[in-house]
């Protein structure tokens, strides 16, 4: 019997621990829609389509990931160059990301954006480049210079998260949960946790590697700040009635290290995912790395998801070994790794990969195309993974992988 429930409801079944008759296939189709609008290349039976007119299209239910707390930024001014002109001068702006500022950065054209911010006690400044390459496949800018380059910065930070405000921006998600409907699920994104947040946004890896050797009283500063900021987040979204929301860690085990995940990310995990089901929310995190180091870890962090799963050939993990590793604890979500959806991969290998990784299912999780789908993925091989799951009975796979009677 086909399965009555909407994509957005299978998906909420899922992270309730139920078992819906067919998976829910959710992804993010924006960078592939960006980048064929850009170039006028999109194929001719989407022409005229919005982005959710294409999920709709294609079948797949749509990943949409929205800030729910902006940041007031007081005491401060922003001046900022694109390729050497001025944009114009904020004061005190609202913003949705500090301290990568990315909704300032022009992300339509090829250049180099650098921000200053100007406080009583110092300046700070960080660059973005987006090469021209980038904007042709709807890419973002990536980050050339980080925020903290010394101890006399850090000082600056500390006046900024003092003063700096939250601004609830709930409206834009009602309205974009609305948008999207019952075909896709409407993601509310908190900031990183401390760690990730110094080591990809303020000082970057090489900086605080060697700062967690020659400055770590420096680091555990900046730590505690940012935990305190994080605490009074997760206070301000108390009433934000939602089903679910994510940390966007991009973990990679490899980087951070067993070592370091289990001394600086496991107790925060555990704290805030504490605070977060006691609201009633499930809580997950972007993990589309190589989380082999981290599996044990992850188990513990009191994690509900793990999203953008990127098993084999993006990471050196299999699916399969996750699968059988983890039982639903954390819950999947990604597992299909955009390169079988690549020119290089023939048809032949693709069905073979959709096969295996299809008939080793024998839980529930959520489908996702990990972690981003390209310009040059083919959008008909989508269309068949969507088919093929639409068809595919979960009850059933779940009792014979159990060895049950139909």
């Amino acid at each position: 019997m086909k399965n009555e429930l909407s994509i957005r409801d299978r998906a909420l079944l899922v992270l309730r621990g139920g078992i819906p008759q067919q998976l829910p296939f959710i992804t993010r189709l924006e960078t592939w829609y960006t980048a064929h609008q850009r170039t006028r290349t999109i194929p001719e039976k989407f022409h005229g389509m919005t982005l959710d007119e294409v999920h709709r299209a294609v079948g797949v239910g749509r990943l949409k990931f929205s800030v729910p707390l902006k940041f007031r930024l007081v005491g401060v001014e922003v001046h900022a160059t694109f390729n050497g002109e001025e944009l114009t001068p904020l004061a005190e702006p609202v913003v949705e990301n500090f301290p990568g500022l990315w909704d300032l950065v022009p992300t339509d054209k090829a250049g180099t954006t650098h921000t200053e911010l100007v406080t009583p006690v110092g300046r700070l400044s960080l660059t973005h480049v987006l090469l021209e390459n980038g904007v042709f496949n709807g890419t973002d800018p990536y980050l050339k210079e980080h925020l903290v380059k010394s101890e006399i910065d850090l000082r600056v930070v500390e006046y900024i998260l003092d003063r700096a405000e939250f601004v609830p921006d709930y409206s834009k998600i009602k309205a974009e949960e609305e948008q999207i409907g019952e075909n896709g699920l409407l993601v509310p994104l908190l900031q990183r946790i401390p760690f990730q947040q110094v080591l990809l946004e303020y000082l970057g890896e090489m900086a605080l590697f060697h700062a967690l050797h020659d400055k770590r009283d420096l680091v555990r500063r900046l730590l505690d700040l940012l935990d305190r900021q994080m605490l009074t987040a997760l206070e301000q979204i108390a009433n934000l009635d939602v089903p679910y929301v994510e940390f966007p860690d991009n973990l990679h085990g490899p980087m951070t290290s067993p070592k370091l995940f289990r001394e600086y990310c496991l107790p925060a995990y555990q704290k805030y995912t504490d605070i977060l089901h006691r609201q009633g929310k499930k809580v997950g995190s972007h993990t589309d790395g190589d989380i082999r180091p981290l599996m044990e870890l992850l188990v513990e962090s009191g994690l509900d998801v793990c999203e953008s799963i990127s098993p084999y050939p993006l990471t050196s993990l299999t699916f399969q070994e996750i699968n059988r590793a983890w039982r639903g604890k954390p819950l999947l979500w990604g597992v299909l790794p955009t390169p079988i959806l690549e020119e290089h991969t023939s048809e032949s290998e693709f069905q073979a990969y959709l096969d295996d990784l299809l008939a080793a299912i024998d839980q529930p999780l959520i489908l996702g195309l990990v972690d981003l789908f390209l310009r040059h993925n083919s959008i008909e091989r989508v269309e068949t993974i969507s088919c093929r799951v639409e068809s595919l009975d979960l009850p059933a796979r779940i009792n014979i992988s159990k060895g049950m009677p139909l």
